[in-house]
């Protein structure tokens, strides 16, 4: 069965696709520039913000040492961290016994080069055996631990050989090294050891061998009582040492001087 749908003619109009304009309404005004700077920035600024925030954390973490690396250390300071005056310093070793004593006018101590200068320095050390080493100069350097010093102007060392007979060193500059019992000095020396006395432009003593090489340009006065002995004690070597002569007793190929 089929069916028929009749419509009725329709007048012909324009037709418009969207929503109408609002009967009355008036065209939106364009807002000044500031005031669409300022709609922009409220939009914008919480991602610029999120953005810098983020880049921050960045080069935080990429700056931050790390703790298995040293800190970078800046220049030496010039000034000391702590000074002292007329002071007086000792160390003592694990049984309670005196090793060193250290005392003088003035002492500075500098904590990028762990070192210590003393002013007017006196030091008296002790060793294991119970040996006297007495240690004096106008400027003394040394390094934290202690086991070097450094005497300058007017350095004088007393101590005792390995006879037991005494011992002197002076010059203008004495390196002492404690660990290893050494003095050695690039500048002129006077070692007096058992009456005899020995000058030269070097010398490099070890303590535990009795062992003196004197180098450069060397004098020699030794008394006849022991010419041989401290001949034999303190030149033997001395060949070896910057080609200075052995000091040796009269009649050998290095004549010494006589006794005052």
């Amino acid at each position: 069965m089929a069916l028929e749908l009749h419509l009725p003619d329709l007048t012909e109009g324009p037709v418009a696709l969207g929503p109408m304009p609002a009967r009355g309404a008036a065209p939106r005004a364009v807002l000044p520039w500031h005031q669409r700077l300022r709609e922009l920035l409220s939009t914008y600024l919480p991602v610029v913000l999120m953005m810098l925030l983020a880049l921050g954390t960045w080069w935080l973490v990429k700056n931050t040492p790390r703790a298995d690396e040293p800190a970078e250390r800046g220049p030496p300071r010039e000034e000391p961290d702590y000074t002292m005056r007329n002071f007086v310093v000792e160390r003592f070793d694990k049984d309670g016994r005196l090793k060193v004593r250290l005392e003088g006018d003035t002492l500075r101590h500098y904590a990028d080069r762990d070192l210590i200068e003393v002013d007017r320095a006196r030091v008296r050390a002790v060793s294991a055996e119970g040996r006297v080493t007495l240690a004096s100069a106008r400027r003394a350097v040394a390094n934290g631990d202690g086991s070097e010093m450094q005497l300058i102007g007017d350095a004088r060392v007393d101590s005792t050989g390995p006879r037991g007979e005494p011992v002197q060193f002076s010059g203008e500059f004495l390196h002492v090294f404690v660990n290893t019992e050494r003095l050695r000095s690039h500048l002129p020396v006077r070692v007096t050891r058992d009456g005899s006395e020995f000058r030269a432009d070097g010398m490099d003593y070890d303590h535990l061998s009795g062992m003196l090489k004197l180098q450069g340009r060397m004098r020699a006065l030794l008394l006849p009582s022991n010419a041989n002995s401290s001949a034999k004690a303190m030149g033997a070597r001395n060949g070896t040492a910057a080609g200075a002569p052995a000091a040796s007793a009269p009649g050998t190929n290095a004549p010494a001087q006589g006794a005052r």
